[in-house]
């Protein structure tokens, strides 16, 4: 029997807060991943969440309709016509129906299609969320996501990086607000390792596995990691070099598969190591496979706050990245981590080759990047500090009385 009364209203939950977030889609990525995190991670007894996309796919779609939480599709091909036109009716609808206090919009797409119809259907806050540098986006988007956004109260991002290329936009500093990405700690650890993955490559258990896992596209500088790799490859025969993650790219509107990754694999033939590298595709199992790689590497030419570095670390594995974005925030150079230049190749294999050849000092790093990410960066602070940052939102609007806790800064 349903229980929500004829405006779609629970009244089981009349005294949550009521917060939909709004995401492209729920393909692998660092968004998407943060999203779950909150999902499984919000208390129920304060929050309820809806969850909002253009298109109900990705290899996360199964979690996020694990968690329970509402979802709710609003396809469309441009952010342009009358089709959009349309569906946006359809969201202010739900908007209004289920007395959303909050709106969370992730992404440039979300961002300009849901921040205007959130103001104008009353939403008592409305937030806009940058995850990352804008590197990929031209110049006319990034002052139309700057006008949808100067429509939210707050810009939330998850890097002190981010924030000051915002600003460095044009973006007014005060409201932006940083919370960085949090990481499930419990799923990751070397304990894990049972040689699964070495079988599968058809490797001998100590071969050494580098490792780029990352959703590919020109951005994250694998190229950089390929021409590391060949120059590698003499000084380390046992060595494999994987490539984990997948080429999906939206296309007017359909999902397809990009040409990334033909034309890497192409560049990895040229170099001569064609047979040492391995591109595994999407693999929902990235924390096992943690528990068996060397060295995990990041060589992105932009960078909000890396998922994927965060996990490796979490997992103990030394990280080798590139200085862009918020990669220094999470990685102190020399302590839990090592830094290079981006774009700079023969760096790149320097520091993974010092890690290859130095086990223990590996070791201390990988350890020290695992610390880190348990005072910093564990999924418990980040879906806390969110929790607060909307509590803190709403009262400081006058909609909702301040919570205790607070009181003293509110």
């Amino acid at each position: 029997m349903d229980a929500r009364d004829p405006r779609g209203e629970d009244p089981r939950r009349t005294d949550a807060v009521r917060v939909l977030q709004f995401l492209t889609v729920f393909a692998t990525g660092g968004t998407e991943r943060q999203v779950i995190n909150l999902a499984y991670g919000l208390d129920r007894a304060r929050f309820d969440l809806h969850v909002a996309c253009f298109k109900r796919w990705g290899d996360l779609l199964g979690e996020i309709e694990g968690s329970g939480w509402p979802l709710a599709e609003y396809r469309i091909r441009s952010l342009y016509g009358a089709r959009t036109l349309r569906q946006q009716l359809r969201f202010g609808t739900y908007l209004r129906r289920h007395r959303i206090h909050v709106v969370h919009t992730f992404g440039f797409d979300a961002n300009v299609f849901a921040i205007p119809v959130a103001r104008l259907a009353g939403a008592r806050a409305v937030v806009a969320s940058i995850r990352d540098t804008g590197d990929h986006l031209t110049p006319r988007q990034r002052r139309v996501q700057r006008l949808a956004c100067a429509m939210a109260d707050v810009v939330l991002v998850n890097a002190g990086a981010v924030k000051e290329r915002l600003v460095a936009e044009g973006y007014a500093a005060g409201r932006i607000a940083v919370i960085g990405n949090g990481v499930t700690l419990a799923r990751y650890g070397r304990e894990r390792h049972d040689g699964r993955f070495h079988r599968e490559l058809g490797l001998a258990p100590d071969a050494p596995l580098v490792a780029v896992v990352a959703r590919l596209n020109r951005l994250k500088g694998i190229e950089y990691f390929l021409e590391a790799a060949a120059a590698l490859a003499p000084r380390f025969p046992r060595a494999r070099f994987v490539i984990i993650g997948h080429c999906h790219v939206i296309r007017d509107g359909a999902i397809v598969e990009g040409p990334y990754k033909a034309e890497l694999e192409a560049h990895a033939a040229r170099l001569g190591i064609g047979d040492r590298v391995v591109f595994t595709g999407f693999r929902s199992d990235v924390p096992q496979l943690l528990g068996e790689v060397a060295v995990s590497v990041l060589p992105s030419l932009s960078e909000g706050l890396s998922n994927t570095v965060l996990e490796s670390m979490a997992a103990g594995v030394p990280v080798v990245a590139t200085a862009v974005g918020g990669l220094p925030e999470a990685v102190e150079d020399g302590v839990s981590g090592l830094l290079v230049a981006p774009r700079d190749a023969a760096a790149l294999g320097r520091a993974i080759s010092s890690l290859l050849a130095d086990g223990a000092r590996a070791a201390r790093l990988g350890a020290a990047g695992r610390e880190r990410v348990r005072e910093q960066f564990s999924d418990e602070r980040m879906v806390r500090d969110t929790e607060q940052f909307y509590l803190a939102l709403l009262a400081r609007k006058g909609r909702r009385p301040a919570p205790r806790e607070l009181e003293a800064t509110a």
